[in-house]
């Protein structure tokens, strides 16, 4: 006999259908999978053998053979057996129901229980863009799945609760709706904890309102982890797309929690300097997201910039520009987002002190210019804003004021933002740091003043053509902070300062 079960497929973050096609006949015993399954779907037939005898069913004596249509597209990981079994319990005889409308995901443990699987948002927005009403997935991760209105899911623990379902002995109810909850904005950290920094705080608003990317470079114990981890505190809110589009990549990682399906607070990642290019952008036979897309809508935060390996620092190069990571396997290509803002911090030199007022450097210039030098120059020059972060003295680490709240500083970052929002209404740029050269002609109106010293100082500094884009996007930014619709020269003073601390470490 023949039966089809309908399951969701998964590349990347990439779903798709899949039709579980069973057969079950006469002749030698044999189970075959076919339909490029990979190892882990191979050994679904051990599992499903196991599950069905240890649930109180028969395993079919003859020739089965399971297929995975579409053919021609590699099935990877153990989120078939639920289906897989159904198919066989199906072809068998065993049960009888109606699933026309249904689809099921999950992985069988041995006795028959139902264990989580990564990656069921997605495949829940893909059920229901096909049409498919009811999607039946593990328990653990139905509130997940629930993310999504309009398809019904449903959490099962062990596989007779599905098959009690089928049959209508005992009808499972379908798990309700999670929507998005409001952030709780109480945070551990905040910018009211940093004394003095001035400008360093300064600079992070603006990278927060514009969503720039920056660099931090300043002796040890400055305070450069410190403002990195307060960044998020003051960028706006997530926008419900916005954290589909994260928790997706959260879910197909493996790390959503099920107390807390969709992701709410903008992703705050910070790798060790020893990690690999693969584990930035993503790898495996066919490739998981790396850190740069796990921060989608958030912060990657990279300490210790120049000791992370060369070819890692390269691989950041084209994300930040085109704000997707692009990997290719022989099984084949997939593009994960990466709209990030990205904050690195470095010391000087290796023993931190270059320049330093009080403590005497122990580097030989040959030794700083060659830990500079780790740092290229068109990686530099990725880096919208460049800030020192110089040594907090003793009267402001005393100092019992209250330093200005993240709060604060988030309510002027909301009204810049508010401002871009409005300006690109329409389009698919959602902040001044991502303006197309075209739009940059449009939206970045100077002052003959601002005209005249950004020409003056880009013949003077030598600027690039990325160099002079950049400083029209940061410029933009403060503008709008200031709540002014040209560009003027101030603003493009406060720019270029913010980009000329490679000239005073890199050029000397």
């Amino acid at each position: 006999m023949f039966s089809s079960v309908k399951s969701i497929g998964i590349f990347g973050i990439d779903t798709y259908l899949i039709q579980i096609e069973a057969d079950v006949s006469g002749g030698l015993p044999s189970f075959d999978i076919v339909g490029l399954p990979d190892t882990a779907v191979k050994e679904s037939r051990d599992r499903v053998r196991a599950a069905i005898k240890n649930s109180g069913f028969k395993f079919p004596t003859g020739r089965i053979t399971v297929n995975l249509a579409p053919a021609d597209r590699k099935k990877e990981g153990a989120i078939y057996d639920l289906p897989i079994m159904l198919s066989i319990l199906l072809a068998s005889g065993q049960i009888k129901a109606d699933i026309m409308d249904c689809a099921f995901l999950g992985e069988l443990s041995l006795d028959g229980k139902v264990r989580s699987v990564n990656g069921v948002l997605a495949m829940s927005i893909t059920a229901k863009q096909a049409g498919i009403e009811n999607l039946f997935v593990p328990d653990d991760n139905a509130a997940e799945g629930s993310v999504i209105e309009g398809i019904s899911i449903y959490g099962i623990t062990h596989i007779k609760e599905l098959l009690n379902h089928l049959n209508e002995s005992v009808k499972l109810i379908p798990v309700k709706h999670t929507s998005k909850k409001k952030t709780n904005m109480a945070s551990p950290v905040d910018f009211s904890d940093v004394k003095g920094q001035i400008a360093a705080k300064k600079a992070l608003e603006v990278a927060a309102a514009g969503g720039h990317n920056i660099l931090l470079i300043g002796p040890p114990g400055a305070g450069k982890s410190m403002l990195a981890k307060r960044l998020p505190t003051i960028l706006p809110e997530m926008t419900f797309e916005e954290s589909i589009e994260t928790t997706k990549i959260h879910s197909v990682a493996g790390i959503i929690d099920k107390n807390n399906p969709i992701v709410t607070s903008r992703p705050f990642r910070a790798p060790h300097h020893t990690i690999s290019a693969p584990g930035l952008t993503g790898g495996g036979s066919i490739p998981k997201p790396g850190e740069i897309s796990l921060a989608h809508n958030g912060v990657l935060f990279l300490d210790e910039l120049p000791e992370f390996r060369r070819d890692a620092m390269e691989a950041l190069r084209s994300p930040l520009e085109d704000g997707v990571v692009t990997v290719s396997r022989v099984s084949g290509t997939v593009t994960y987002p990466s709209s990030i803002t990205l904050v690195a911090a470095m010391n000087p030199c290796p023993c931190g002190y270059y320049g330093h007022p009080t403590k005497a450097c122990s580097c030989s210039l040959n030794m700083v210019r060659k830990y500079l030098n780790r740092i290229s120059g068109p990686m530099l020059d990725r880096l919208d804003l460049h800030v020192e972060v110089p040594p907090v003295d003793y009267k402001s680490l005393a100092n019992k004021a209250k330093s200005e709240s993240s709060a604060e500083i988030r309510a002027r970052v909301n009204k810049a933002r508010a401002i871009q929002n409005r300006r690109y209404e329409g389009t698919k740029v959602t902040c001044n740091a991502r303006l197309t050269p075209a739009m940059l002609r449009k939206f970045c109106i100077m002052t003959d003043e601002a005209a005249t010293y950004l020409s003056r100082s880009f013949d003077e500094l030598g600027l690039s053509a990325r160099a002079y884009d950049k400083i029209l996007k940061v410029s933009r930014t403060i503008a709008d902070l200031e709540g002014s619709e040209k560009i003027e020269k101030q603003h493009i003073f406060a720019s270029i300062r913010f980009r000329s601390l490679d000239r005073k470490y890199w050029n000397e």
